[in-house]
């Protein structure tokens, strides 16, 4: 079977929802009662702002990625040359098999190809390890000025790519 990378669709927004909030939910990345799941599950909003691409196999939504273009007010540690990643998220049955590798790989190059990013920023929980790992083997460093806080208790890191060199 194959997986497809590719723009969402909107009668695909609800189902990349749900499995984003139980990609959260199985990794214990949600608290109960704080609103992030209804973030999670609003990629209408997301698909709005921005492109947000699937993973799907046989008509499944697998996971998803969203990106802020660069300039975005939706953007929140984002200079102005550079794009945003946002909900990456990998079905939890569908784990393993490299689908956040690729679909953050595709987006690093929708960020740089069509949308002429000078760099791509995103923050993460410390905790999303998984994330990170993927993150840093497309070539994106730590960048430890930019972790804040967007509300007390929850600390987010920061990570950056610069566009590369030709």
């Amino acid at each position: 079977m194959s997986i497809t990378i590719r723009p969402i669709r909107s009668h695909e927004y609800h189902p990349l929802g749900e499995v984003t909030v139980a990609a959260y939910e199985s990794a214990g990345y949600l608290a109960e009662g704080d609103g992030y799941a209804d973030y999670l599950r609003d990629v209408a909003s997301r698909a709005a702002t921005g492109p947000v691409l699937v993973a799907v196999e046989n008509d499944r939504v697998l996971g998803g990625i969203a990106l802020t273009p660069p300039g975005s007010a939706e953007s929140e540690i984002a200079g102005p040359a550079e794009a945003e990643i946002r909900a990456l998220a990998v079905d939890p049955e569908a784990g393993g098999r490299g689908v956040g590798t690729r679909l953050a790989r595709a987006v690093v190059d929708l960020a740089f190809a069509e949308l002429g990013a000078q760099g791509i920023a995103l923050s993460s929980l410390d905790a999303m390890r998984t994330a990170h790992r993927i993150y840093t083997k497309l070539g994106f460093d730590r960048v430890p000025e930019r972790d804040w806080t967007p509300v007390p208790g929850i600390r987010l890191i920061a990570f950056a790519l610069d566009r590369p060199t030709a």
